[in-house]
């Protein structure tokens, strides 16, 4: 006969113990891990916001008192002093503001070299779009003179001419030399004609061009071929004359006082008339 063991059944509660004695520790134990990590979660996320708004600060705080920043610079306060640091351009012409054409600075380049082999005078034209740093075109041209002509001997035989484009003006300046062989009157002429009258029009290759011939023309001891003059734009008046209101009046007069008189006689005219069929 085979035996059968019956010890499970006769020890219940010791195999009930057993086993409900590991439940409180692994409960513990799961407590005890869990408990660190939830914990400094707030304390990470707090951190790390904190140190995402000190560096936007630090960001914030370097932009704004960058000392030099290229994209908050001004386009014509730039150039304006580009022109100056550049030095004196071998073709003559510096277009800052961008109005010439190809053909005016090939004709220019002619024109000056030409006027220099034979003169020994050198010409250099300048045009920017507005000035900040001084007040006018005369204070800007003497600046480029002094800049890039330092002593007295460099810029003797030198002029230098400049066209701001946004206020619409002109100005000629340079050397002894070249002052003593353009002469007084054509300058003044040139400055108040050339430049001024044909940039209100937005003529600027004509200005240019036609000032560089004019001086040139002076130079070589040629007649002044002379500029364009300011329109007088003189409008028709609207007032009307003393005759032509005089006449005006008395037509008015005849028309009020036929008026009148039509309001009192029609009314009078059918009161009678109705009075008379009764």
């Amino acid at each position: 006969m085979e035996t059968i063991s019956f010890t499970p059944l006769l020890n219940p509660k010791l195999t009930t113990s057993k086993s409900l004695s590991h439940l409180p520790k692994s409960i513990s134990c799961s407590l005890n891990k869990r408990s660190p990590a939830t914990l400094s979660k707030p304390n990470r996320s707090w951190i790390t916001h904190l140190q995402h708004g000190l560096a936007a600060a630090a960001i914030s705080l370097a932009v704004n008192f960058s000392p030099a920043v290229p994209i908050l610079q001004s386009p014509a306060f730039a150039s304006e002093f580009d022109v100056l640091s550049e030095g004196p351009p071998e073709a003559y012409v510096v277009d800052d503001a961008g109005v010439l054409s190809r053909v005016t600075k090939s004709d220019l380049k002619r024109l000056l070299s030409d006027l220099e082999s034979r003169k020994n005078l050198h010409i250099n034209f300048i045009t920017v779009r507005k000035l900040t740093s001084k007040a006018d075109a005369f204070e800007y041209a003497d600046q480029v003179l002094e800049k890039w002509y330092p002593t007295i001997e460099e810029g003797n035989n030198k002029g230098i001419v400049v066209l701001v484009t946004s206020q619409k003006e002109g100005a000629i300046t340079g050397g002894p030399a070249f002052i003593q062989a353009v002469g007084d009157s054509v300058l003044d002429a040139t400055v108040s004609e050339n430049l001024p009258v044909l940039a209100t029009d937005e003529k600027y290759n004509e200005a240019v061009y036609s000032t560089a011939k004019r001086l040139a023309a002076a130079i070589d001891g040629l007649p002044d071929p002379g500029g364009p003059q300011f329109k007088d734009n003189k409008r028709e008046s609207n007032f009307k004359t003393k005759e032509e209101t005089d006449e005006k009046r008395g037509q008015f007069s005849l028309v009020v006082g036929g008026l009148l008189v039509i309001a009192f006689v029609v009314p009078m005219a059918q009161y009678y008339a109705y009075v008379s069929k009764k």
